[in-house]
């Protein structure tokens, strides 16, 4: 773990507990975590760490805003201007 001794880790617990308080510290760890979370969820590393499988979306299709079949014009400019 970061090759921080355990004398280390108390230190730095004590500096943070010095400059949020220990009603601030609960809430901190929580919201560090869930940004963690979200984060490797939106890479696609971690599905729901609770261990709910149930929840998981399947399907794997996109939505599409309208219909595929219109013309297209092209973006390279034409000979005859």
């Amino acid at each position: 773990m970061l090759g921080l001794k355990p004398m280390e880790l108390l230190l730095i617990l004590f500096v943070l507990l010095l400059l949020f308080g220990a009603t601030r510290l609960p809430q901190l760890g929580s919201s560090l975590g869930s940004a963690i979370r979200n984060f490797k969820r939106g890479f696609g590393g971690e599905e729901d760490a609770g261990g709910q499988g149930g929840d998981k979306k399947g399907g794997g299709t996109l939505a599409t805003g309208g219909n595929v079949d219109k013309d297209v014009k092209s973006s390279t400019p034409s000979s005859h201007a």
